[in-house]
């Protein structure tokens, strides 16, 4: 059966020596992976730079449930961006979070307020000019909200220790290593109660964007397996410093 639904592009690679198999993220079906004949022919209509990490598509596939590997029929832009694709440090955060959502968006399962929020999280980062160093940081927090391990946003005189593991603020600096200290949890406790539209006037240091973000994969890492190493973030990290 052929099902429409938007997506939004995770990776792909190469099968043969005319197809791929990319990996979206869909509004219907969840993460899924599709094979697309013919896309690197000489003779192929579609272009493969709509593959890009993070790029809004509308999909329609032959789609059969249980299939490992779906096949799509046709694709194309379902939103325009204007500077994501052309700006070195967008398009690399760009690279980065796509990188970070294939290790956590695993479901099959349809998740609409998790696609919203992605969605329309991505054309905002296309539109904005000032802020967008943070943007990484605002979208992670946001995002593990939305895969069941909610941050409480109970920082105070008193709960000025991050915890990572509990996903809330303690008294006393918790034993794991990786604990933020009083001023890094500060700045998380923002992070956590931060509007989108708040990020553009933002800010903080090279180096403390850097920790912050090491912390905010140490939790990542704690909440889900297998995650591994990050090939994006060295490039991330020296764009950004």
């Amino acid at each position: 059966m052929i099902e429409k639904s938007r997506a939004i592009v995770l990776h792909h690679l190469k099968y043969s020596e005319t197809s791929v198999i990319a990996t979206l993220y869909t509004e219907a079906f969840g993460r899924q992976s599709y094979m697309i004949n013919g896309i690197r022919s000489s003779k192929s209509k579609t272009k493969m730079g709509l593959l890009q990490p993070l790029f809004l598509l509308d999909v329609e596939a032959y789609h059969k449930p249980g299939r490992e590997i779906q096949r799509l029929k046709e694709f194309r832009i379902s939103q325009l961006y204007t500077s994501i694709p052309f700006d070195i440090f967008k398009s690399t955060m760009a690279m980065f979070m796509a990188e970070m959502m294939d290790k956590v968006l695993r479901s099959e399962e349809t998740d609409n307020s998790l696609f919203d929020f992605i969605y329309h999280s991505f054309l905002f980062f296309d539109s904005i000019e000032k802020g967008a160093a943070n943007f990484h940081l605002w979208f992670l927090i946001r995002m593990i909200g939305f895969l069941g391990y909610q941050f409480e946003n109970n920082y105070s005189q008193t709960n000025v220790f991050f915890d990572l593991k509990a996903g809330n603020f303690v008294p006393q600096r918790p034993l794991y290593p990786a604990t933020p200290n009083t001023e890094e949890s500060e700045i998380i406790a923002q992070l956590i109660k931060m509007k989108a539209e708040e990020i553009q006037d933002f800010k903080m240091s090279g180096e403390t964007r850097a920790r912050i973000l090491h912390l905010l994969l140490e939790c990542y890492s704690i909440h889900f397996e297998g995650i591994g190493t990050i090939n994006s973030l060295k490039v991330l990290q020296e764009i950004f410093h």
